[in-house]
């Protein structure tokens, strides 16, 4: 039967209703309903023939289903829309998500309940709201459904037709008495969500409405999320807001003229100085009572430079583009706040437009700021970091300096990155364990291209050197380990160990001696074992370019061995180093520098004539014996 469920399923999604038919033909109720309530697996998806025919818009399929086999109108399944998985979805749902109106008229008709919601909350008025499809939005209101049901963010019907741009939508809910000042658990309404997406007509029509000016989560008016996208006719619009004082209309003038200076899709340094220069003369519209700046400290970053805070000072650059570049970044993070998530963006789009420049020293500063921001905030920075990994192994490959200081800098923050994303990673929700895990292994590689990279760096005293060791030696403490369980040291000798191919493949390798010397100076443990038991000397002679490669294998083993690690140490299969030598260069290698202690010898004799030792012998002697 569940052979015959897979024909009736691809019949119903194709539309093909004559076929349809000929399948369930001569069964019993028991079995037509076993094949019609079938939930089919496939691409992703989990639904029904009844879910299947409303979502590809086949009526007729549908019009089948309900009339002769009185399929239940509230099945539900998993489908995908426009890139989201939606779990829990009804045919009705599917239907209006999808913007056939003939099918869902069939399915109300048949009783569907419209307010039906899917595991996230979200009801077929919504799917419909998101689509734009006025004629069965209002369908489904006309039919009872609550506009005012919200998805599992708190987010309206009205809130979602206002972020898509649906002016009709949003005037018809509008008139049907729906909420314009409802808030999302984030504390945006509607109107904040169509001044970010900068939909002028949806924003005059809230505001018609009497939308208020409210704060989001994140400290943000409409009026300020409108500037800081660079939505400039919405700001003028809003800026006649009854909400809007002086204040207000200076800080959206500045944050706007700001967002142009270092927005990379909206970038316009004519309107940065245009909307500057109308906020400056705002402030000073009374000379008596002039509205004064409250300036920030300088930044190294932004070249030590302070807010112009007199129409003369903004004068001053009005034709040095740099110097604009930096005021837009000084004023963002004074009215926006160093925790705002955004305020790093256009940090690091400027310092990405330098290094395209090759002007390497001020991209480093602007992103060493960024960086720190966003660590302040406790955000993810597997990115951030990186970059800096690429931007460095850029300036090795030019043979560009690159500082020590900056290196050590950055070893530093990525050292506190995994940290907490070892403690993302315990705290993780099972959805959330795969991202978590991504972004942490992500890290780790990152640090030890960094470590490859520090290799690389000239230090002016020992100083220098001893801060860049230090930051590896607290790493190595905290012992981040991969998916495999491989160490630090694991990953350095392996040819298994991805390298980003931005930039970071020109300079970066694994295996690497160097790494592989520095991590043990800084305190590795030499024999730390993987998840199959497996010593990093285990993992190196099974390199598979023992010829072509020879210096990197030979100097590898030799550090290992000098470090202490044992040659007849098993791993789970019971296999020594020497063992699980793939090549006889590895064999040769490994055999030269064996040095079997007598603490060796006699463990393993200890294991080969099957003497007890538990309980007789310490604890630690006892491990000892047991991986010989």
């Amino acid at each position: 039967m569940e052979s015959l469920a897979g024909y009736v399923y691809k019949a119903a999604g194709e539309g093909r209703v004559l076929t349809l038919a000929a399948l369930l033909l001569n069964h019993c109720e028991a079995e037509t309903r076993f094949l019609l309530s079938y939930v089919t697996q496939l691409s992703g998806q989990r639904s029904t023939p009844l879910i299947i025919a409303a979502r590809n818009g086949h009526d007729k399929v549908v019009r089948l289903l309900l009339d002769h086999y009185r399929v239940d109108t509230e099945q539900t399944g998993t489908v995908r829309f426009d890139g989201y998985v939606i779990d829990g979805a009804t045919a009705l749902w599917c239907a209006a998500g999808a913007g056939h109106f003939e099918v869902v008229r069939l399915l109300v008709s048949h009783h569907a309940n419209v307010n039906h919601t899917t595991i996230t909350n979200s009801t077929p008025l919504r799917a419909a709201c998101f689509d734009g499809r006025l004629d069965i939005v209002r369908y489904l209101v006309e039919h009872r459904a609550d506009i005012s049901i919200t998805n599992k963010y708190n987010n309206t019907c009205l809130m979602i037709a206002a972020y898509k741009g649906h002016a009709d939508v949003v005037k018809f809910l509008l008139e049907q008495s729906a909420d314009p000042n409802a808030k999302a658990h984030c504390g945006a309404t509607a109107l904040h969500f169509a001044a970010e997406a900068g939909h002028l007509e949806i924003v005059n029509e809230l505001v018609r409405c009497q939308a208020a000016m409210v704060v989001n989560g994140h400290g943000m008016t409409p009026l300020k999320v409108a500037a800081e996208s660079c939505k400039a006719d919405v700001v003028e619009l809003l800026l006649a807001h009854a909400d809007c004082d002086a204040s207000s209309r200076i800080e959206a003038l500045e944050l706007l003229g700001a967002s142009f200076a270092n927005d990379r899709e909206n970038y316009d340094i004519q309107k940065t100085y245009q909307y500057l220069h109308t906020a400056m003369s705002e402030r000073y519209r009374d000379p008596e009572n002039v509205i004064a700046k409250e300036l920030l400290p300088p930044v190294e970053a932004y070249g030590g430079r302070r807010e112009c805070r007199t129409p003369r000072d903004l004068e001053a650059i009005r034709v040095d583009r740099d110097a604009l570049h930096m005021e837009g970044l000084m004023i963002r993070e004074r009215i926006l706040g160093s925790d705002n998530i955004d305020v790093s963006h256009p940090i690091i789009y400027r310092g990405a437009v330098y290094a395209d420049n090759m002007e390497f020293e001020q991209c480093i500063k602007l992103w060493l700021h960024a960086l720190r921001l966003r660590q302040k905030g406790n955000r993810n920075t597997h990115k951030d970091l990186l970059r800096f990994a690429q931007v460095f192994s850029q300036m090795v490959h030019l043979k560009e300096q690159v500082t020590a200081a900056a290196v050590e800098q950055v070893l530093c923050c990525s050292v506190l990155e995994i940290q907490r994303s070892m403690t993302r990673v315990e705290a993780a929700a099972e959805a959330e364990l795969p991202q978590a895990l991504d972004n942490y292994e992500s890290n780790v590689f990152t640090f030890l291209y960094l470590a490859c990279i520090s290799t690389k760096t000239s230090c002016s005293d020992d100083g220098e050197r001893a801060r860049i060791n230090k930051h590896i030696y607290d790493l190595i403490q905290l012992d981040p380990r991969s998916r495999e369980g491989s160490s630090l040291l694991h990953l350095a000798i392996s040819s298994t160990t991805p390298v980003d191919d931005f930039h970071t493949n020109d300079v970066c390798s694994f295996p690497n001696a160097q790494v592989t010397k520095l991590l043990l100076d800084c305190g590795a443990p030499v024999n730390a074992i993987d998840h199959e038991g497996n010593t990093p000397l285990h993992v190196i002679v099974q390199y598979n370019r023992p010829i072509s490669d020879f210096l990197t294998l030979h100097a590898i083993i030799i550090s290992l061995v000098e470090a202490g690690a044992h040659t007849d140490r098993t791993n789970k299969q019971k296999k020594t180093p020497l063992d699980k030598s793939t090549t006889g260069v590895s064999e040769i290698l490994l055999k030269t520098q064996m040095k079997m202690s007598l603490k060796c010898l006699a463990a393993r004799a200890v294991r080969q004539h099957q003497i007890t030792y538990r309980n007789q012998i310490p604890k630690t002697l006892e491990e000892f014996v047991e991986f010989h």
